[in-house]
């Protein structure tokens, strides 16, 4: 089995390639700093599966259709995409510079819309696969002091919707999954107790009990957030 994440050296799409991995998943996984894909690599050797991390700065369109190509042709089949990478940028829509929403449209979205059609018409041909989108519950309603990133959010839940539909008679199955808080780089130096926010293994433990289900079976949306959370 073959699986492709992005961002995942960290937090949630870290959890989910240690998760792939120690279940046998060769995998392909990028992040944009090259030392900390590359040990995570290394880190990987131990489970004994193939893996191909590449530096990737999916900020730029024609970087993420590079990792797509390299992964194609080391990888001739591909029965799962994690699209994981995003990026978080505060702020007000009408005081920001339109560049922080320029930034945020293309990782947080772009990016999975590039991978997901090139990946998921070799889903369509091969009838088989399972797309997952890391969404937020800001995806389904606006975040304070987080305009552009609540529209970037929303809008992916709307790709991941048209996908399931567009792909559901190939057999190929799509997910989308949408955290509360988690316990990720994002909210290094927080006073607030771990054990309140979602674990990024509670998300990669979710995600692959949803990739056991049978085979008749898609989970549409996955809305995982704290029991109790205090900011």
């Amino acid at each position: 089995m073959n699986a492709v994440i992005t961002g995942a050296s960290k937090g949630i799409g870290r959890a989910i390639a240690l998760k792939l991995a120690q279940n046998g998943y060769n995998l392909a996984i990028c992040a944009r700093n090259q030392a900390e894909v590359k040990a995570f690599e290394n880190e990987l050797q131990e489970f004994d599966v193939e893996v191909l991390a590449l530096a990737v700065d999916c900020s730029k369109k024609e970087n993420v259709i590079s990792f797509f190509n390299q992964v194609k042709t080391q990888m001739k089949s591909i029965d799962v995409l994690v699209n994981n990478v995003g990026i978080f940028l505060p702020g007000n829509i009408l005081d920001e510079a339109d560049e922080v929403f320029e930034m945020q449209q293309q990782v947080n979205l772009n990016v999975a819309y590039y991978l997901s059609k090139n990946f998921g018409k070799m889903m369509r041909e091969a009838k088989s696969g399972h797309i997952f989108n890391i969404c937020s519950v800001a995806s389904l309603q606006v975040v304070e002091n987080a305009g552009s990133y609540s529209v970037t959010k929303t809008a992916m839940l709307s790709l991941n919707n048209v996908l399931r539909k567009e792909l559901a008679d190939f057999n190929v199955k799509v997910t989308a999954i949408l955290p509360g808080s988690t316990l990720t780089a994002s909210w290094e130096g927080t006073t607030i107790a771990a054990e309140t926010f979602v674990q990024p293994e509670d998300i990669a433990n979710s995600l692959y009990s949803i990739l056991n289900l049978s085979s008749g079976v898609n989970v549409d949306e996955l809305v995982l957030t704290p029991l109790k959370f205090d900011k």
